[in-house]
């Protein structure tokens, strides 16, 4: 048998090694989004279900940011999962230079949750209203396991990806995975 030697070695002590790593695995990319006085939003790719009894999604936090503080107060969080067309969207909400509140929403089309009252991206390929039900420790973050109150989803919407640093489109070519 052949042996790949096209592999590189690192540590994990090496942060952009790892970082670099991580991101051999592509991932969707999302807007988590609180509600309350001081809405809140920003982009993350750590977000998975977990459950379907109950339903269960879960992101990953940083502690140091101000979404964690924002997501421990609140209780309801949203996701917003991005279409393929919607970078300028993700851009937006990882820039640290925004506005805070509500300003940060208005170069956005953006909607009420119905049932939290979070902002929730227009144009999504799904949506997610969620119940704070969980958190748990996880190193330099916190993750945030909420139950799943009311979803809307496009059965067709091709979503955007995040894929070794470098935003990409799911291709029509993909094939469906049995359940």
């Amino acid at each position: 048998m052949k042996v790949d030697q096209t592999m590189t070695s690192s540590t994990v002590d090496d942060a952009k090694a790892l970082r670099r790593a991580f991101g051999a695995f592509a991932t969707g990319v999302t807007v988590v989004t609180t509600g309350g006085p001081v809405p809140h939003a920003m982009t993350a790719n750590s977000f998975t279900s977990v459950s379907l009894d109950p339903p269960l999604v879960l992101v990953c936090i940083d502690r140091g940011t101000v979404m964690h503080q924002c997501l421990s107060m609140t209780g309801f969080f949203g996701v917003s999962v991005l279409g393929a067309r919607q970078e300028k969207e993700a851009r937006h909400f990882a820039n640290r230079y925004r506005p805070m509140g509500m300003a940060q929403f208005d170069p956005v089309e953006w909607l009420t949750g119905e049932l939290t009252g979070v902002p929730l991206i227009a144009g999504t390929v799904a949506r997610f209203e969620c119940e704070l039900w969980r958190s748990y420790d996880g190193g330099d973050h916190t993750i945030f396991i909420g139950k799943v109150l009311g979803m809307e989803h496009q059965a067709d919407g091709d979503g955007l990806l995040v894929y070794r640093g470098q935003f990409q489109e799911v291709t029509s070519y993909w094939r469906e995975v049995p359940a």
